[in-house]
């Protein structure tokens, strides 16, 4: 009986082993399935070593006609440029890879490439340009010329101007709407914001303000407008939609004369529910609740404090302090400062890349 059986215990065997390889894959399929997981290996290796791209802030350096290069990740200057001549006024674009540099003694914006710090061309700015801001598409530059009072629209790609539109007596600060459609200017000696028609070119109203304007910041919902009067010592809350100054915020600084107190850079966190403010040879940035328009703190920082820039996860508020030559880094949440890192001379603007 076993030897009747043996040839079919033995095809079932051999059967079996075929059912088996069956199951195997192919050469050609372990051959795919090595490659995919090479990728993937070498995916995740790329993945877990390499940085996140660190924010870099750029200082301009009004006596030093430079720029300073901080990494905001190590907190410390990581390359210094040299730029045109009083270099104060600062953008980055969206993109991050060009700065736009407002070089006042030259009468022009330079145009620095923000990889290699190479001024890459100039755009006619006309004479002593010293604030701009961009356009929301980016294509336009938007800035005041000081010594001709006019705020001036300069084509970036084709480097023309394409608008000049006549303002008060020393026009300095510039601001946009979140919406785009209104463009303001304030001018220090007539004490005035403009508010301007992008569109049309136009002056629009003319809103009187404290004494010296320096800077104007809408608030990210657009309903008020945020002016600092540097002689004047105060904010002027506008409504945009009425023309009208609808608050006055003031500052009081134990141990310090009221001259001493000069606003000038503003900047408003993203929710809309603190601002900060740069209060000049006072050597403070004011903290302010937006809703009731207190000073909530005063944040000791460097000598002579000028402009303000928030990173773009709003983690740190970077302050230009121009007699003491270096940046404060403000911790925004702890409201406290947490670094000085030393400049160049006489620091003015700072703007932070946008990734």
């Amino acid at each position: 009986m076993r030897a009747a059986l043996g040839p079919l215990i033995l095809r079932s065997r051999e059967a079996a082993s075929r059912r088996m390889c069956s199951c195997r894959p192919s050469r050609r399929v372990l051959r795919t399935l090595l490659r995919v997981r090479g990728v993937i290996v070498a995916a995740a290796v790329i993945y877990v070593s390499t940085p996140a791209l660190a924010y870099m802030a750029y200082v301009t350096n009004e006596k030093g006609n430079s720029i300073s290069v901080i990494d905001l990740d190590k907190l410390e200057v990581v390359r210094t440029a040299k730029v045109g001549q009083r270099p104060r006024g600062i953008v980055v674009n969206k993109e991050g890879t060009q700065i736009f540099i407002c070089a006042g003694d030259d009468d022009t914006i330079n145009v620095v490439d923000a990889k290699t710090l190479q001024i890459i061309g100039d755009l006619p700015s006309g004479p002593d340009p010293e604030l701009l801001i961009l356009s929301p598409d980016g294509k336009l530059v938007y800035l005041s010329n000081e010594n001709d009072n006019l705020v001036t629209m300069i084509d970036i790609n084709t480097r023309k101007v394409v608008g000049e539109i006549p303002v008060g007596v020393e026009p300095e600060g510039m601001a946009l709407s979140p919406d785009g459609k209104i463009l303001v200017n304030t001018s220090e000696t007539t004490n005035m914001a403009h508010l301007i028609d992008p569109q049309k070119k136009e002056i629009i109203a003319n809103i009187l303000v404290g004494a010296r304007p320096r800077f104007a910041q809408f608030t990210p919902d657009g309903s008020e407008l945020w002016v600092s009067a540097e002689v004047g010592g105060t904010i002027s809350v506008i409504d945009p939609a009425k023309h009208e100054v609808k608050h006055k915020i003031e500052f009081a600084i134990p141990g310090l004369p009221k001259e001493a107190i000069q606003p000038v850079g503003i900047r408003i966190a993203r929710d809309g529910k603190t601002a900060f403010v740069a209060l000049g040879p006072a050597n403070r940035v004011a903290v302010i609740d937006t809703a009731s328009k207190q000073v909530t703190k005063y944040l000791l920082v460097g000598q002579r404090v000028w402009q303000l820039a928030f990173t773009p996860d709003e983690k740190y508020l970077l302050s230009t302090n121009g007699v003491s030559n270096d940046v404060s880094v403000i911790d925004v949440a702890g409201l406290k400062v947490v670094k000085s890192i030393p400049v160049g001379s006489f620091p003015w603007g700072v703007a932070v890349s946008p990734q």
